[in-house]
């Protein structure tokens, strides 16, 4: 294995039981995918190398009990650091450490950890100590540990409000969504009402001036059939015309009737007959009836 790639050195030279040395090896990256193929190196030393940055793979080996990475330039952990859970003891001196990522709470089998010489965030490093001895480093790993939950604990409720307020804000969303479209149903419905009574309205007003034409229409024929009415003179019963001219049929026929007697007897061979005789002698009555009256008499002189 090189100094710098980590390849060329078998890493199996390198482990002793359950321990692997890679101190003092000049590194600047982890070979992960060796360390991987050794599950049984659950101690590893990496410290005093020129590391500035883990992979991200590094958490997977979740078999680590033990890991020292004292002694480099690392700026920052892993945000999965909390991944390796079987870890119980962390050394991290003397390295460019200012905070530790949220998943740290997650070590619950941590039980020592060393802080020191990293320029931490002043709350983080009141809250690990001073780690002079077994002791203060215990007690830095429970306290640290309580610490990362803290802060993930609060991140959490953080998040949780935070997805409550956008759970809440889409609600709102969607509440003024539906009252919008109901208020612009009910504003469709409202001008649909209006178009209808204006339509009816003009139906109305259409059928009522039909009627008011009609009426006026009717009162003009009424008014110009009234004199031609009123002018004509009064018509006789029907039936009493016709017995008039039934009367007048019969009179006319019987004074035709007495003409034609009176000439049948006067001129013709009838006249000496006993009925001829009569008429003749009646229309002589008559004749000289007539004469004898006044007016006639003037009459029939003026007439002659």
């Amino acid at each position: 294995m090189s100094r710098g790639s980590g390849k060329g050195l078998s890493l199996k030279d390198k482990l002793d039981g359950n321990e692997l040395d890679l101190s003092l090896c000049d590194l600047n990256e982890v070979p992960v995918r060796e360390l991987a193929a050794l599950p049984k190196a659950t101690i590893l030393d990496l410290s005093c190398n020129n590391l500035i940055s883990l992979p991200s793979d590094f958490c997977s080996l979740m078999h680590l009990v033990k890991l020292d990475l004292s002694k480099n330039r690392l700026q920052q952990l892993p945000l999965d650091f909390g991944r390796l859970i079987n870890l119980q003891h962390l050394d991290l001196l003397n390295n460019r450490l200012v905070t530790l990522p949220v998943s740290f709470a997650q070590l619950k089998n941590l039980k020592w950890l060393d802080l020191k010489d990293n320029p931490l965030d002043p709350v983080l490093a009141k809250v690990a100590g001073d780690c002079l001895d077994e002791k203060q480093c215990k007690q830095a790993a429970v306290k640290v540990l309580q610490h990362m939950k803290a802060i993930q604990s609060e991140q959490d409720r953080q998040r949780q409000q935070k997805l409550q307020a956008e759970r809440e804000m889409e609600k709102k969303r969607e509440a003024e969504q539906r009252a919008k479209e109901a208020q612009e149903r009910e504003l469709r419905k409202r001008e649909k009402a209006e178009e209808k009574e204006r339509r009816r309205r003009e139906y109305d007003a259409q059928k009522a001036a039909k009627q008011e034409m009609e009426k006026k229409t009717k009162r003009e024929t009424v008014h110009t059939r009234k004199p031609a009415s009123n002018s004509r003179p009064p018509q006789r019963p029907r039936h009493k015309l016709s017995w008039s001219r039934s009367v007048l049929r019969v009179l006319l026929f019987v004074l035709f009737c007495i003409l034609c007697t009176l000439a049948a007897c006067k001129l013709t061979d009838l006249q000496h007959q006993p009925l001829c005789v009569s008429v003749n002698t009646l229309y002589e009555d008559v004749v000289a009836a007539l004469q004898n009256h006044k007016t006639l008499q003037n009459m029939l002189q003026h007439n002659s």
